[in-house]
């Protein structure tokens, strides 16, 4: 007899981690915690880093599990195997789609099989010699960025060769292979998508950053002020029409679940998909959050269906 009262969900929250993101997933591991509804939810935040050994014998406490951790050991599929592991159901892609989207080399392929655009671009590894004839068929300015990371560490934008040495050792700080593309000039989008089965594509917000930023890169992101972060974004309906199917397109590309933020570049009526994130920040600046408010969305809200379609898919994996 449960005298009506209703039992809370259990809900464990990983965040932090080891990766170069640490500091920005535990602060989207502690808006998390704050917005949910503690009528409706029991709550525990774990570090990761930390709590490891304590995940492990308190997992049948919890009914869901919602990662945060962003970059590597986060969102390339590594806490995904470790929770499918323990049989726990958690939020977001599986061990699959989540290494996929993580790796740039391998995401982009599949973009472009799936027969979305990408920005031409060329891959080089740590130990190899530059191959200047495969860098002539590349139109300056071009972007260096490393094939596995995230929220723009390691990036650099390069306007003459000369600036390419420079720009690969900083990528080479964060992983054994970069990737060096054309830089399209456009409007940046992105496009936060949920659902399981079903998808829903949220308002699509427009990223504007401001002086001083050469594109959207760690300071832009996280740093309240950096950018104009416009939702929704200023663009036509018939162009709002064609981003949110490429948006849809990539997400089943990679084969993502429960939710991601596509990022895509616009350029006139041509859209060129960047990356898929399967972890989006959740942070008070994060585009997530603001494009499902601009949908009549409070963060709370947000979250429950996020947590409800996570339960829901957790016997189907």
């Amino acid at each position: 007899m449960n005298n009506g009262i209703k039992k809370k969900i259990r809900v464990g929250i990983i965040a932090g981690g080891w990766s170069a993101e640490r500091e920005v997933s535990l602060k989207s591991g502690y808006a998390v915690y704050k917005a949910l509804d503690k009528d409706k939810y029991e709550v525990i935040l774990w570090d990761i880093k930390e709590d490891l050994d304590v995940i492990v014998k308190k997992r049948s406490e919890v009914d869901v599990i919602f990662p945060l951790l962003h970059g590597k050991r986060g969102e390339d599929g590594a806490i995904q195997g470790f929770l499918n592991t323990l049989g726990v159901a958690f939020v977001g892609s599986d061990i699959l789609a989540s290494a996929i989207s993580m790796n740039k080399k391998i995401s982009k392929q599949l973009f472009q099989a799936n027969g979305l655009d990408v920005a031409k671009g060329i891959y080089i590894e740590k130990e190899d010699i530059l191959n200047q004839h495969a860098i002539d068929e590349l139109k300056f300015p071009v972007v260096v960025k490393p094939v596995s990371e995230g929220s723009s560490f390691g990036i650099s934008i390069c306007y003459k060769k000369e600036e390419l040495e420079q720009a690969l050792k900083e990528a080479f700080k964060y992983d054994n292979e970069a990737l060096i593309e054309e830089y399209i000039e456009g409007k940046e989008i992105t496009a936060p998508v949920i659902g399981y089965k079903k998808i829903d594509v949220l308002p699509l917000v427009e990223i504007v950053p401001k002086k001083g930023h050469k594109f959207f890169d760690f300071k832009a992101k996280y740093r309240s002020g950096e950018t104009d972060e416009i939702c929704p974004a200023r663009i036509s309906c018939e162009q709002e029409k064609k981003v949110k199917e490429v948006a849809k397109r990539a997400f089943n590309a990679i084969g993502c679940k429960i939710w991601a933020r596509v990022d895509m570049i616009l350029k006139e009526d041509k859209v060129y998909v960047l990356e898929v994130n399967t972890i989006p920040g959740m942070t008070e600046n994060s585009l997530f959050p603001l494009s499902a408010k601009k949908a009549g969305m409070r963060f709370s809200e947000l979250l429950d269906k996020l947590i409800s379609l996570s339960i829901s898919a957790y016997g189907e994996r």
